[in-house]
């Protein structure tokens, strides 16, 4: 009498090569690439957001940024988020967001936010322009 079914070697075979294929597929997708691309396509549109409300705010007063009420210098420094308790050290962009006219809000680094910071930093270039950075430094933009 012959019995039907598949021997252990077979059913291991199997596993072992669906086990080496979904390594592979894997290897392929790469999780933590796709999420660090996902972080740095996040902050090169918030360092192009505020540069963008920077110049929205120029334009809508006669060329004059922020800076000339001392809120961005010529030091690179970290700007104060929406609602933060104590903006002291920080640039203080809350004319962009006052009435959200140019922002509703600050945006925030996904990586490098501190308690009251943004986690982006701002400064007045010695030509006059500006640069927003994020705080681990990966992605920069200078208008």
């Amino acid at each position: 009498m012959k019995k039907n079914g598949f021997t252990l070697i077979e059913v291991l075979l199997v596993v072992a090569i669906i086990a080496i294929l979904a390594g592979i597929v894997i290897l392929a997708i790469n999780p933590t690439r796709q999420l660090g691309d996902a972080t740095e396509t996040r902050q090169q549109a918030d360092v192009v957001t505020i540069l963008d409300a920077v110049y929205q705010y120029a334009i809508d007063n006669s060329g004059a940024i922020p800076n000339d009420t001392g809120e961005i210098s010529t030091t690179l420094t970290e700007i104060c988020a929406t609602g933060a308790a104590d903006c002291t050290g920080f640039a203080d962009l809350s004319d962009l967001t006052t009435n959200e006219e140019y922002l509703t809000a600050i945006p925030v680094d996904p990586e490098g936010n501190t308690t009251d910071g943004a986690g982006y930093q701002i400064q007045e270039t010695a030509n006059g322009r500006v640069t927003v950075t994020s705080n681990d430094g990966n992605v920069t933009a200078t208008r």
